[in-house]
Parts: structure tokens; C-alpha cells; sequence
């Protein structure tokens, strides 16, 4: 276990060492390369803001509007029916918008019914295994100005909702009810 724990201190630290003695061994230079990807980094955290900003409001109007509270009144029937907790629901379908509400929704649920109960197994598990797809289209497609973005779209919302059922399953069978 020591071991183990000596790597984790010293493993980033050694790869950065070794990246930085290759390129200066290489000849590469190393301090203005790093001062370039510095310049480059805050370039693109200043053109993603209004994106950010965007999809926040977004996500802000989304729950404040009742839109799902709506929605959960479509699904809530059929998740009961194969035997999925409906509280579940709300976040899968904000996992997909906003990594932090989601975060927010699961801690309320695992402290609603506790860390190991179903739900909050469930919930640790979709958090873990799911996506945020519409931020991360709509954020970092939007910073590299990419517009065609409907198969990325597909396949992000598809890969979500296939974690979403293998969690539930996951979690049955590993944990049963």
C-alpha cells in the first residue's frame, strides 16, 4: 500500500519532469512553449464564457419553468413499471445539461435516502458513468466555432441514455434492491 501511494505522490510530478528534460534535450524551448500553451489556455477560457453563460441560463430556465416537472409527468409511470425508482429520473435527464446540478441532485438524494440505499447507489452510479453531452456540445463545439454538431449529438445522447439503463441494471444485480 505504500507503494502504491509513493506513486501517486510522485507520478504527475516525474512525467512533467520528464516532458520538460525531453524537450530541453530535444532542444525544443521549453519555457516559451509553456508561456505559448499558457497565452492559448486563456484564449480559449475567455471565447468559452459566453457559451458557459448560455447554457446555464439555459439549464436555470429549464427547471424553473417546470419543464421538468412536466416531462417527469410522462415518465414517472413507465419507470415505475420496470421497477425504476422515478426520483432517479429528474437526474439522468440533467446529467445530460449540467455536471453541477446533477452533483447537487445527487447529493440531496443520497442524503434523502442515504449512501446505501438503491437510490443512492443508483445515483453515485449514473453520476459516475454518464455525460454532460449538451454542455459539452454546446460549450466546446461552440469555442472551436464547430456547427455541425447533430451526429456528435446523437451518439452523446444515445451513450447517455444506454449508462443511464446499465446503471440501473448494474446496480440490481450487483446490489439487488
Amino acid at each position: 500500500m505504500a507503494f502504491v501511494q509513493w506513486i501517486s505522490l510522485w507520478l504527475i510530478p516525474a512525467i512533467i519532469g520528464f516532458i520538460l528534460l525531453y524537450g530541453t534535450w530535444k532542444r525544443v524551448p521549453t519555457y516559451e512553449s509553456f508561456v505559448e500553451g499558457g497565452k492559448e489556455g486563456i484564449h480559449i477560457a475567455f471565447s468559452i464564457i459566453p457559451y458557459l453563460v448560455g447554457m446555464l441560463v439555459s439549464v436555470s430556465i429549464f427547471r424553473a419553468s417546470g419543464a421538468l416537472d412536466y416531462l417527469m409527468g410522462f415518465i414517472k409511470p413507465l419507470a415505475e413499471a420496470i421497477g425504476m425508482p422515478p426520483e432517479v429520473i429528474p437526474l439522468a435527464i440533467v446529467r445530460t445539461i449540467s455536471g453541477t446540478a446533477a452533483l447537487g441532485m445527487t447529493t440531496d438524494l443520497i442524503a434523502t435516502y442515504g449512501p446505501d440505499s438503491f437510490i443512492g447507489r443508483l445515483a453515485s452510479t449514473i453520476q459516475g458513468s454518464t455525460e454532460t453531452t449538451l454542455y459539452v456540445l454546446t460549450v466546446y463545439f461552440g469555442a472551436v466555432g464547430i456547427k455541425k454538431m447533430g451526429d456528435a449529438l446523437k451518439v452523446g445522447v444515445l451513450a447517455d441514455i444506454l449508462s443511464f439503463v446499465v446503471s440501473f441494471f448494474i446496480v440490481l444485480l450487483v446490489f439487488g434492491k
